[in-house]
């Protein structure tokens, strides 16, 4: 399976699976990837002397690593210059009640504003802004916390649960990117209310438990319409309308409903694009499973430049940290555990909840490792993320670890 080669005799098509060296000395974006090009072997030779290749080829993964290897992208930063970066206030621990609390609340008033919309009522703006507001309030003292909560998922709520997590996602990437507390207040109302539209389309679309075809997947397609009308005429921002109306357009022009391209959206409308998909695409649905934060942003990943804005992505995989909070990851050591909490400046040493030791017995009591702690194991060798696994290995469920209790999903 594994086979050891010099970088000379390299060729495009071969699936790199290990490195000479840590790939924490390397600023490779994701461990795994398959070679597309020459130019790709020239700047592989940069950082090594041989590396170890999957002889089963790339098409063994699940998940197919990005077509092309940009090495750079982690020591770059698309951060406006004259914005400030926000840095946490409070631990993870010392935010989590609060979070529960505002999550609690903020579930409340998503499920009124959804069932107002399905009955023809007033949209009740004034609640959703103080609910927002709490979120916005929660999320600059620490995104850790709200990010955590947005495991809860629920695929018979799908609708309300998933607008309610978009919110979160986009207040967490605008905190990244240095919006303003205004700026991601008028940012989450209007990630917050991006589907209402939804509750204009039949139960029997909207829940069908298979994929939607002909007329069915254009009626569908018509909730961003739904949606913008309900939001019109409202004292809901017009950035509002304009996220509930284009949060499915692409970056290359092949998104619907008006087929705008990255230049005709506004930064808004692409943020609510990336989150709505990465939401989308890792939770369970009437007609599907979710796959792990990990793979969705190596999809992702793939697709920048296509389906989103590439810096904008990139951005994105930086705020979200390479091993989102929830992923299940096995150590160099042959310990197993979730990712708890992201690190903000090393996005490859996250701390981790371990589960099970290095010989895969599971312990009495979790116990918790910060990666940014310079482990090592006996023979010196740093502690670090090995393999992403999928949620379920070794009979963990991900949510089991998360301080995310006494919550109703």
């Amino acid at each position: 399976m594994k086979k050891k080669i010099n970088i000379q005799d390299l060729k495009p098509g071969m699936y790199v699976s290990e490195l000479d060296r840590p790939w924490l000395e390397t600023p490779f974006l994701f461990q795994g990837f398959e070679i597309q090009s020459r130019q790709e072997i020239e700047e592989i030779k940069r950082y090594c002397e041989y590396v170890f290749i999957d002889t089963r080829g790339a098409h063994q993964h699940k998940i197919r690593p990005p077509s092309k290897v940009e090495f750079e992208m982690l020591r770059k930063s698309a951060l406006p210059p004259h914005k400030p970066v926000y840095k946490d206030q409070l631990s993870l621990e010392q935010e989590l009640a609060p979070a529960r609390e505002t999550y609690s609340a903020s579930k409340i008033l998503i499920d009124t504003i959804m069932d107002d919309a399905r009955l023809g009522k007033s949209l009740d703006s004034a609640g959703a802004k103080r609910t927002v507001k709490a979120m916005v309030k929660s999320i600059i003292r620490n995104p850790d916390a709200l990010i955590c909560l947005t495991q809860l998922k629920n695929k018979d709520e799908y609708t309300a649960l998933h607008s309610l997590r978009v919110c979160i996602l986009a207040l967490t990437f605008g905190r990244h990117l240095g919006l303003s507390e205004d700026e991601l207040s008028t940012l989450g109302i209007g990630a917050l209310l991006h589907d209402i539209g939804k509750m204009k389309v039949p139960n029997e679309i909207l829940n069908k438990p298979d994929h939607l075809v002909g007329k069915e997947q254009a009626l569908m397609r018509n909730h961003v319409i739904f949606g913008a009308k309900i939001l019109q005429g409202t004292d809901v921002p017009r950035t509002a309308v304009e996220i509930a109306l284009s949060h499915h357009e692409r970056y290359d022009g092949k998104g619907y409903m008006h087929r705008l391209t990255g230049k005709e959206m506004t930064g808004f409308v692409a943020i609510a694009g990336i989150v709505d998909c990465y939401d989308a695409v890792t939770s369970d649905r009437v007609y599907r499973d979710g796959i792990s934060p990990h793979q969705a942003l190596q999809k992702m990943y793939a697709q920048r430049q296509k389906n989103f804005d590439g810096a904008l992505t990139e951005q994105f995989i930086q705020c979200m940290g390479i091993y989102p909070i929830g992923s299940l990851v096995e150590l160099n050591t042959g310990h197993a555990g979730v990712v708890i909490t992201i690190n903000r400046m090393r996005y490859l040493r996250p701390k981790i909840m371990l589960v099970l030791d290095q010989n895969k017995t599971r312990y009495s009591m979790a116990r918790t490792v910060d990666l940014m702690q310079q482990m090592r194991d006996e023979a010196g060798n740093l502690w670090e993320i090995k393999n992403v696994l999928e949620p379920g290995t070794y009979g963990i469920n991900p949510l089991d670890f998360l301080p995310v209790t006494n919550i109703a999903a």
